[in-house]
């Protein structure tokens, strides 16, 4: 499906082709292993790209005024976990859980946003898209791993994982186990009141619920945390910004060019 560009619309939010998937990759790239400094297999090729790619929808937002992709993320669903062989989640952590819950999931990951494009249009824009591309597809769960950079020192990541376990952590029965545990320290900030990063915030607002503590990956130098939004349980306030579709989905929308 694709629409006539509206002037007064920056930002379009769209599935990737497959002729935009390298694209993507080299957006992934440039922000994970040059500006966070993740050690990627494919670096030599200045891509982030992995087994997982040709199985996921990648959902882009793109600069109408100069056709930039300046966003990206991509969905995995339960078809294409079974042709890969799990969900990227489950590399992580123990989804036992989570793959015998009542109904259909999807996963996200690989978010990123171009660094002078990182404003709310934008992050609304891929967030919309989201829903509604969930929202056609029927799911009932939206889960991926919400990243808690370490560069900024472990006693400032781990304010950020307390306030996260303190408020917004999930019954035991969604609980899930981190295959590789972040060590933790002895001392702590207590007094230090953390700034969430863009996406675990945007979870927590929408009614998310973090499944147990993170995840240690060595490679993207981050805390994973196991997020998971029950879709039946949104939070109607920031759900009607993020994800109208679900909310009103004959009256809302954004702005999508189908593939």
């Amino acid at each position: 499906m694709s629409e006539a560009v509206n002037p007064q619309v920056r930002y379009q939010v769209e599935i990737a082709g497959s002729e935009q998937i390298v694209a993507v990759q080299q957006l992934r790239y440039r922000i994970f292993a040059r500006e966070l400094g993740a050690k990627l297999p494919h670096a030599e090729e200045e891509l982030d790209r992995d087994e997982f790619d040709q199985h996921c929808q990648h959902l882009i937002v793109r600069d109408l005024t100069s056709g930039r992709i300046v966003a990206s993320t991509r969905v995995l669903n339960e078809a294409g976990a079974a042709r890969t062989g799990r969900f990227y989640s489950g590399g992580e952590f123990s989804l036992e859980n989570i793959l015998t819950l009542p109904g259909r999931r999807v996963e996200i990951g690989r978010t990123c946003v171009d660094p002078a494009y990182r404003n709310g249009a934008v992050i609304a824009t891929l967030w919309q898209g989201i829903g509604q591309l969930i929202g056609e597809q029927g799911v009932d769960y939206l889960f991926g791993c919400a990243s808690v950079s370490l560069a900024g020192g472990r006693e400032y990541a781990e304010a950020i994982i307390r306030q996260i376990m303190k408020k917004h952590l999930a019954p035991e029965s969604l609980r899930v186990r981190p295959l590789h545990a972040l060590p933790r320290l002895d001392s702590s900030l207590d007094d230090v009141v953390p700034r969430m990063p863009p996406l675990l915030r945007t979870y927590v607002n929408l009614g998310a619920k973090a499944c147990g503590e993170p995840c240690w990956d060595p490679d993207f130098g981050v805390a994973d945390v196991f997020m998971l939004l029950d879709l039946r349980q949104l939070n109607p306030r920031f759900a009607r910004h993020f994800l109208p579709t679900l909310i009103a989905p004959a009256t809302a929308g954004p702005r999508v060019a189908w593939a």
